[in-house]
């Protein structure tokens, strides 16, 4: 299905920080509940990534990854994810963050 570019240009995805990660015993899949900085502007946001595969909690901590900012806030157990971490979804829900090559500044718009 194609879209439109308006349609891709409502789709707010951003560069975060991840600044606290943790278990997740309430989530139904095995997940990190993690803290993102997005910079001045946005803020911090609150979320989960079913990404326990392939991360240990220490490799997330201060990497730098990509999310779409701007959906609703959704209740995932007991938080209210705030952004949607951005992934390659492989075989068996095995997740690869996407992420910048080099280290940019919180906050920058991906297009």
């Amino acid at each position: 299905m194609e879209i439109s570019w308006k349609d891709f240009e409502k789709v707010e995805m951003r560069i975060g920080t991840i600044t606290e990660v943790s278990d997740f015993p309430e989530a139904k899949n095995a997940a990190y509940k993690m803290l993102i900085d997005f910079g001045e502007e946005i803020g911090q946001r609150k979320t989960s990534a079913q990404i326990t595969k392939r991360y240990k909690k220490e490799e997330l901590l201060y990497r730098q990854i990509v999310a779409v900012v701007n959906f609703p806030k959704k209740q995932i157990a007991n938080i209210m994810s705030e952004c949607l971490v951005l992934g390659a979804v492989g075989e068996d829900n095995d997740i690869v963050l996407l992420n910048p090559d080099f280290k940019v500044e919180n906050g920058l718009r991906v297009g």
